[in-house]
């Protein structure tokens, strides 16, 4: 990796870092769409749809956990 992007990387903010990796994250999830999943992660998932379908009220949306977080790094 090249030594100024390295710095550029290290200049940002906790939050800005961590927005920085969701976009990697999806940028690689777009890529590698064929991406398969282990059957734990598949398991994992459909009990967390079938948890939802039964109480879709609970829990938080992931942008008010972003929120929250960003908030309260920001003070």
């Amino acid at each position: 990796m090249e030594t100024a992007l390295i710095k550029q990387i290290n200049a940002l903010s906790l939050s800005e870092k961590i927005l920085l990796v969701e976009e990697i994250w999806d940028s690689i999830a777009i890529e590698n769409e064929s991406f398969e999943l282990t059957q734990t992660q598949q398991d994992e998932l459909d009990r967390r749809i079938k948890s939802y379908d039964v109480n879709p009220n609970q829990g938080r949306s992931w942008e008010e956990i972003k929120s929250e977080f960003l908030k309260r790094k920001a003070s």
